[in-house]
């Protein structure tokens, strides 16, 4: 199957007809860059992910389907092939308003959804939600782009779609709304946290190298909030005060 995703074709030898549905709206006729063949060692590595995250949690492992263990084993072969290609994934959720888009993250249970919802909920025609758990951003010619991709939650809230990314807003609970920028000395360890890890030696230094190009094209703020309709519009007035992000080519 030949599918483009952050604007980088490939080609996915799968399995399972059904793991196909996981991608429609990401089909490409585009000559593929390189080839991604999940083995049947990638399906048990990510169920055993699964399982350890579920007892992390406090939940009982569930057991999924093989189209679904494939689609997801693509995604981890695939995340760390992007990195060669300039695309680098972060752990947020991603929206674009008026064009511009907005990266809020977390560690997990923070809100980082519930916060999107408010947006979503405040600025209902000028908002759309790119991807609500793993967006994808590509740092290239001075500039960087969020894109959509298939992997976009438990709400499966997202699309195929680019915009310039204006701000990453890290995200914390708090009784009073309020906003800050922070500094990119600051941001810079937050940002790691958030943002795709490798054991690779090579691997990891790619991945530094564009999270360092990353601070020097985004606003970075730290939004402690409530999930009171208030935070969405706090935010909204802390983050626009930044200069428009360029649009995405077309």
């Amino acid at each position: 199957m030949l599918i483009e995703i952050a604007s980088v074709p490939f080609e996915a030898v799968l399995r399972y007809p059904h793991t196909e549905l996981f991608f429609r709206g990401y089909e490409t006729d585009k000559p593929p860059l390189f080839t991604v063949e999940p083995t049947e060692a990638d399906l048990v590595k990510v169920q055993a992910d699964i399982d350890a995250a579920a007892v992390r949690g406090g939940e009982k492992p569930v057991r999924r389907t093989p189209s679904s263990l494939e689609f997801h084993a693509v995604h981890a072969l695939l995340a760390r092939k992007l990195i060669s290609y300039n695309v680098l994934l972060m752990h947020g959720s991603a929206l674009a308003i008026d064009g511009e888009a907005i990266v809020f993250t977390a560690k997990s249970g923070t809100g980082k959804s519930t916060h999107a919802r408010l947006w979503r909920e405040a600025f209902p025609d000028r908002v759309r939600m790119i991807n609500d758990d793993k967006p994808l951003i590509r740092i290239e010619d001075g500039r960087a782009l969020v894109y959509g991709s298939p992997w976009n939650g438990k709400h499966h809230l997202g699309m195929n779609a680019c915009a310039p990314l204006k701000a990453v807003v890290f995200l914390s609970r708090g009784e009073k709304n309020a906003i800050t920028p922070v500094s990119r000395a600051d941001a810079f360890p937050a940002l790691v946290k958030q943002c795709l890890s490798s054991v690779d030696p090579m691997t990891a230094g790619k991945i530094l190298e564009l999270e360092m190009k990353l601070l020097n094209e985004a606003a970075f703020f730290g939004l402690q909030c409530s999930m009171s309709p208030e935070a969405a519009l706090v935010a909204y007035e802390g983050i626009m005060n930044e200069p428009t992000a360029r649009p995405c080519d077309k």
